[in-house]
């Protein structure tokens, strides 16, 4: 139990309505949901949009809130008695009183972090695999959340900062020693992962998303960078560089690691191609640097790394040159495996596998579920599954499908659309990634959210018919068609052997929301579905399914 008292200190808060009564207020959990507050609750009063959450603490039965002084307007007007501890920012502090009144889990943790725009969930399933011959490791995501290879339920790709501390706290009792979570701008600027040290952070890229919350690229930039920092432990730095944010971000770490220690020694820097090696090689680091990448005729990649170690401020002295290999599909995995791999690295797990190489073993039959994943019934062309909903991803994938098909017969289908409420900017951009390259782009709707899916399809193919006007190789068939089912199927009649087809933008969901709505949906089964009704129209058997 945690006394009102302790809080106010560690917050610099004052209580109401008397600091005395108040003080002695004791809570074990904390909570900004009224269905989960109990009489041991601290319930957290938080601004929202439309209704200050403040208004929901009295029907909670909290015995105290948190909030900040609008919402302790609104509690002493409905209960003046009900004891309150008033911050100046109730996102500031809240991470900060749970971590406290769940006795810090994270510091009996080692926890990694990852951030960026794309390969957060790809990279997390990797160090996650990575670490689980060794130790006990929990997992917090995009695809859900995990502990010891159990699911657990959670609504957001990284929880508020009562339950994530909640879930630490757990985790730390059920005998987990290592947590993989991806982290979000969303996070970061919403303050859902103030109070937990993180022992290393990744960043993977940055490209245009999320400009609907964030105002500008930049913003978004120092809001990923802010990972990097004191404020979160100063965890150790592992950075692709493959984008000139990246080479920022490694520039930025290191400078401010200059005046203080020499965390530097600590860094590590990944890279996979030549102009991004060159950029970084002069820094103070360990680079991991993907030299050679062969794709193998089942889809398996082979990669040539080499990890040296450029200064006398490294700790180890074994710089290495391997080869490794992974099941992932696309280019874009490669540096998110050398990611994962740096990133465990980073933790010293060289001393329970012996070298880098025998890591890399760990990851090299990982899936990840909606992330280029191949259904396979037998067809003759290539039908895949991927989460890219954003124009680097969709640019990425397109381009990875070129890459695997005959250039000089087969040829590539994407189904697309985009997500409602969310940065209008991106939608032509995406249509116009696909069509760039694609032989046909069939646009659908994808989660309308309160949207009309008439007006999102409509900046999409602006994107698409862009393109297609800028292509003089052949004409790009480009088809407009609202139902995703029905999109996904006339891209499966389209595809001939050879080709390739890829339905995009959902990845591992399991519904679409429109209009408020959440119907079941799954990109995978359906996509199955009519892959398996193709065979049998063709009078074809078929496996009913098999995934790989």
């Amino acid at each position: 139990m945690t006394t009102l008292i302790e809080l106010a200190r560690l917050t610099g808060g004052s209580l109401l309505p008397d600091p005395e009564t108040a003080g002695r207020v004791e809570v074990a959990t904390c909570t900004l949901s009224s269905d989960e507050a109990g009489t041991d609750t601290l319930f957290c009063g938080v601004p929202g949009t439309r209704t200050h959450g403040a208004s929901f603490a009295v029907d909670s039965g909290a015995p105290a809130v948190l909030t900040d002084s609008e919402g302790a307007a609104i509690i002493s007007a409905a209960s003046p008695e009900l004891p309150v501890l008033v911050v100046d920012d109730v996102r500031r502090w809240m991470g900060e009183v749970a971590a406290e009144i769940y006795g810090h889990p994270s510091s009996k943790l080692t926890v990694v972090g990852i951030t960026g725009t794309s390969g957060k969930t790809t990279t997390s399933y990797l160090v996650e695999r990575a670490l689980m011959d060794s130790h006990s490791v929990g997992i917090v995501g995009t695809t859900g959340t995990r502990i010891n290879g159990r699911p657990v339920e959670t609504k957001l790709t990284t929880p508020e900062a009562p339950t994530m501390q909640a879930l630490l706290a757990r985790m730390v009792q059920e005998g987990v020693t290592h947590v993989v979570m991806e982290v979000s701008s969303h996070a970061l600027a919403l303050g859902r992962v103030r109070g937990i040290g993180f022992d290393a952070a990744a960043f993977t890229n940055l490209s245009q998303d999320h400009l609907d919350f964030h105002p500008t690229m930049e913003d978004y930039f120092q809001t990923k960078a802010s990972l990097f920092s004191a404020e979160y432990g100063d965890p150790v730095p592992v950075i692709c560089a493959d984008d000139e944010w990246g080479q920022r971000l490694a520039q930025q770490v290191l400078r401010k690691a200059e005046s203080t220690t020499d965390v530097a020694a600590l860094s590590y820097v990944v890279t996979t191609n030549a102009d991004a090696a060159a950029a970084t090689s002069e820094l103070p680091v360990w680079h991991w640097n993907a030299d050679d990448v062969r794709v193998q005729p089942n889809g398996t990649q082979l990669i040539h790394v080499s990890r040296t170690g450029r200064t006398a401020l490294a700790e180890r002295a074994d710089n290495e040159d391997f080869e490794y290999s992974i099941a992932l599909a696309g280019s874009f995995n490669v540096p998110n495996s050398l990611l994962a791999l740096a990133c465990v690295d980073a933790l010293g797990e060289q001393q329970d596998a012996g070298s880098a190489a025998e890591l890399a073993t760990r990851i090299a039959e990982v899936q990840v579920p909606g992330r280029m994943q191949a259904i396979n019934v037998g067809q003759p062309f290539l039908a895949m599954v991927d989460y890219a909903h954003k124009p680097g991803a969709v640019a990425s994938v397109v381009q990875t499908l070129a890459d695997y098909i005959p250039a000089e017969d087969g040829r590539i289908a994407m189904v697309l659309g985009a997500g409602g409420n969310r940065d209008h900017d991106k939608r032509p951009k995406m249509g116009y990634e696909a069509a760039r390259v694609a032989d046909a782009v069939f646009v659908t709707d994808d989660n309308p959210r309160d949207e009309q899916p008439a007006d999102i399809r409509a900046q999409v193919l602006e994107g698409t018919q862009r393109a297609a006007s800028e292509r003089n190789d052949h004409p790009v068939h480009i088809e407009e068609v609202a139902d995703r089912t029905e999109a996904i199927s006339k891209a499966v009649r389209w595809a001939r052997p050879g080709d390739a087809i890829v339905v995009a933008g959902k990845g591992h969901e399991k519904g679409q929301l429109v209009a408020g709505v959440m119907h079941d949906f799954d990109d995978v089964a359906v996509l199955t579905s009519e892959l398996n009704a193709l065979m049998a129209d063709n009078g074809e058997t078929t496996d009913h399914g098999e995934r790989s």
